[in-house]
């Protein structure tokens, strides 16, 4: 049976670079995995890409194939047949991806599942999930900091077990206790030796007579709980909290996943914010704005006064200094803006009036701005 080409496989020159093929594998690899990509024959494209890889990211084995094609691989071939249980196809994960295939996917030894990869991925420590919970606030809770009680729905290790899925261990009878199932079938490789996790333990190597009634073997149950949790002063809408620790619980002694808090901080009727800054939008008088005032205002520690100077235009901004908010990591608070909102009045007394028609008998209309304006009239 003609196999296809491997550079062609990864969409590569025959002169292509190491980086390059590894650059290659990586795309296809996350456009063809199984767990992502639920189309008819994508988990065999995946292996395919698997294969060509393996090949090509080692020197001597693409010498080879360069040289001989894919009867180098075959029995008798020049490399003497092509043991695919020499590859741990974790590694190649860990050495391209860094680690786990990116959140959620199996591990890469699960993928390809059809080869013979080293070791019991059961038992192995994992780490548990990540966590992510929306948590509203008041402005003033957000600003001032405060202390809430937090429900949330978290898997924890079975207190019943102690996270050990049963009670009374014995060896796995269908795997031997090794935790993978070993096959032999013939490829164009010759014969390969594959194996696949064990079905029964799980890849662990054992079970148990007495399954855990509370936790039905799994080792972990699902809990509502009740944190108890201080949120810090200045905390904005949108930013989280992240508590270490506090999220899905491992299995075979992994570490627990993190809780992270995300805040919804609610309107306030009066007072906006824009980073550490505060802005207050103030009413006044026309009288107030003419003649001048001083004016009580509220803050965000209490009660303050303002001095309007005479003659101040609607929408003038007065800064306060430090009056603003000091974020969480901020180590000096931001600044308080008063936007001035100058009222004009809708209803007037007879009186009223004639002060208004007097002083429109004065040089109001002396002033730059309405000169400037005045310029532009035909």
């Amino acid at each position: 049976m003609n196999k296809k080409d491997y550079y062609e496989i990864l969409g590569v020159s025959k002169n292509a670079t190491d980086e390059e093929i590894k650059r290659a594998f990586r795309v296809l690899a996350k456009k063809y995995h199984p767990d992502v990509n639920k189309e008819e024959g994508a988990a065999e494209k995946f292996k395919e890409i698997g294969e060509a890889y393996q090949v090509l990211s080692d020197k001597n084995k693409r010498a080879q194939y360069d040289q001989f094609g894919h009867a180098a691989f075959q029995n008798g071939g020049a490399s003497q047949g092509f043991d695919m249980g020499d590859i741990d196809l974790d590694d190649i994960l860990s050495s391209i991806f860094g680690g786990s295939f990116g959140g959620g996917f199996g591990s890469f030894s699960d993928a390809f599942s059809g080869f013979n990869t080293r070791g019991k991925r059961g038992s192995r420590a994992t780490r548990g999930d990540d966590l992510l919970m929306k948590v509203k606030l008041t402005f003033e809770e957000s600003i001032n900091g405060c202390k809430k009680d937090i429900r949330v729905n978290v898997v924890e290790e079975c207190d019943k077990c102690n996270g050990t899925g049963g009670f009374g261990e014995v060896k796995c009878q269908m795997c031997g206790g090794i935790g993978v199932i070993r096959e032999q079938q013939r490829s164009l490789f010759g014969i390969v030796e594959t194996q696949k996790t064990c079905p029964e333990c799980k890849g662990t190597g054992k079970t148990y007579k007495e399954v855990c009634p509370d936790c039905g073997g799994e080792g972990r149950v699902k809990k509502n709980k009740t944190l108890s949790v201080n949120i810090p002063a200045g905390v904005f809408n949108g930013s989280q909290l992240r508590l270490s620790g506090k999220g899905g619980a491992g299995s075979n002694g992994g570490s627990n996943g993190d809780l992270y808090l995300e805040f919804e901080v609610m309107e306030h009727k009066y007072f906006e914010r824009e980073n550490d800054d505060i802005y207050l939008e103030v009413p006044i008088t026309i009288t107030d704005a003419i003649l001048g005032c001083k004016k009580e205002i509220p803050t965000l520690n209490g009660n303050g006064y303002i001095e309007i100077k005479p003659g101040t235009q609607n929408y003038t901004k007065l800064k306060l200094k430090g009056k603003g908010v000091k974020g969480v990591n901020s180590k000096t608070a931001g600044d308080m803006y008063v936007v001035i909102n100058i009222i004009m009045p809708t209803k007037l007394t007879k009186k009223q009036k004639d002060l208004l028609l007097e002083l429109a008998q004065t040089d109001l209309e002396n002033e730059s701005e309405f000169k400037e304006f005045n310029k532009a009239l035909k």
